[in-house]
């Protein structure tokens, strides 16, 4: 680890203190969004399974998964094209709106009209991704999955380009945490929904309008927490008082080399590292992801269990990684950002490779049930903690990383690079995976697959070349962290 303390004017070198309060506020997108994708995840892919099942093979929906587990292999390629179809159109949208918002000039800044158009747009079409489903329209129910998808793509880069916005470099792996705490307290909240209001339940039943309540909940949250934002964020206001120490944060930047705020280009160094950032994040996300993608299809259709187990296991992964995410922004300043990802990758990778070993417990839940599920394997519970403990540490650090290698008139813009990487993972994890399990015919490729990838990721990174430069930072606690100086 190369570290580098940089001489300055002592009147200049004044602590560094995060405005917890605004950070909070900020947040509070963050929350909206990652309740959407939980929500979308959970229910979307089988959906699908069984909408293409019943399509294609004449499978009445709530059949017994047991019964036809070939046929619902077959359509798993089928489905990882859909649910990387509607992510492919963003690998174009996110890089065009974080430039768009890096440009725009309005009296609500720069960021703010995209948060809300998106959201907006977002809200009202999520509703209609279950309606559909419920009224058996595969085409519809795929074209309205893409709908929510552009709004969210409008919305997702400008609503976390805003924080860095407004803190300096020195300070965002903290913020970055608190910005995750939040966000996956959004996915908590997603995920309870998916494990009180179980697909796997709701398809045997009588009453499939129940999966209405999750996706008008998230509408109706998404919306709050951004009006909340809208009313009290002055963005144009908050830039030009932070402009200053903004400018101040440039001299502790963990880029290889200073950025030139005014000639905005990158150097030879900055490059080669953005290059290998990028890569290792496209393989850790394609591993990452094609467990979130389809852990629903492997626990339903695989380990046989209620979707209400594979929902609390990401309660679970979600409360581990909230009270990681804030760690992980401490460590990060002693060790630096590139060795605290590092040490997620590695946790990361221990929890993949020790669930391609566990197999169905065999030991039935409920027997009196028309379907006899089987009780969540003890050693999974583990294996998600330990998930969410690698994936706090990579999610806190390796966004400040990457938009640290662009200027401050240019976070839009990095910030794009980092979530077109992460949503093409996901658009090719997802076929990948789907023809995996389609060619294997064998569950248990799918927990292989995310480990190679993270393994590959770990190599990788460890070309980036990050100095750690430490910078006079300000630790406040109690009441005073809330204080909105």
């Amino acid at each position: 680890m190369e570290e580098q303390n940089i001489p300055v004017d002592p009147k200049k070198d004044a602590p560094f203190r995060l405005n917890y309060k605004r950070c909070l506020i900020i947040s509070l997108c963050f929350l909206g969004i990652m309740m959407l994708w939980q929500v979308y995840n959970s229910y979307c892919a089988p959906m699908l399974t069984d909408l293409f099942a019943e399509a294609i093979y004449h499978i009445p929906i709530g059949e017994d998964p047991r019964a036809n587990t070939d046929e619902y292999l077959n359509v798993q390629y089928i489905v990882g094209i859909i649910m990387a179809i509607d992510n492919i159109a963003a690998l174009i949208m996110l890089p065009i709106f974080g430039r768009l918002s890096d440009k725009t000039k309005t009296r609500f800044g720069k960021r703010m009209p995209y948060i809300m158009i998106g959201t907006l747009g977002a809200a009202i079409a999520f509703p209609f991704v279950p309606l559909l489903y419920i009224y058996s329209s595969v085409a519809g129910m795929i074209v309205m999955m893409a709908v929510v998808v552009f709004f969210m793509m409008m919305y997702r880069n400008p609503a976390v380009a805003l924080q860095p916005d407004v803190t300096p470099k020195p300070l965002r792996s903290r913020a970055n945490g608190l910005t995750n705490c939040i966000g996956f307290v959004g996915g908590l909240i997603g995920s309870a929904l998916a494990m009180f209001l179980a697909y796997s339940d709701i398809r045997e039943g009588d009453n499939p309008w129940l999966l209405m309540i999750p996706f008008i909940a998230t509408s109706v949250v998404m919306v709050v927490t951004t009006l909340v934002v809208f009313f009290l964020i002055k963005e144009n206001k908050i830039a030009e008082e932070m402009g200053p120490e903004l400018a101040r944060g440039e001299l502790y930047s963990e880029a290889v080399d200073i950025i030139d705020q005014e000639e905005g280009k990158m150097s030879k160094g900055n490059k080669r590292s953005l290059i290998f950032l990028l890569v290792a994040e496209m393989l850790w996300f394609m591993g990452f992801n094609a467990i979130e993608t389809f852990i629903a299809n492997y626990g339903i259709f695989y380990l046989n269990v209620s979707s209400s187990d594979v929902s609390l296991g990401t309660i679970i992964l979600s409360v581990v990684s909230f009270f990681t995410f804030m760690v992980g922004g401490f460590i990060s300043e002693k060790i630096g950002r590139k060795w605290t990802v590092a040490l997620g990758l590695a946790v990361l990778f221990a929890a993949f490779f020790a669930a391609c070993f566990v197999q169905p417990t065999g030991v039935i839940k409920d027997p009196s049930a028309d379907i006899q599920y089987y009780t969540m394997p003890m050693i999974f519970w583990f294996i998600f903690a330990l998930a969410g403990i690698g994936w706090a540490f990579i999610n806190t650090c390796s966004f400040p990383m990457v938009i640290e290698l662009g200027g401050n008139k240019e976070i839009g813009k990095f910030t794009g690079y980092y979530y077109a990487i992460s949503m093409g993972a996901q658009s090719l994890t997802s076929i990948a995976v789907g023809g995996v399990l389609s060619a294997t015919r064998v569950w248990i490729s799918l927990l292989a697959y995310s480990t190679v990838a993270i393994a590959l990721s770990f190599i990788v990174f460890l070309f980036v070349k990050a100095p750690h430069r430490k910078a006079n930072l300000k630790h406040t606690k109690g009441i005073d962290a809330l204080d909105g100086d």
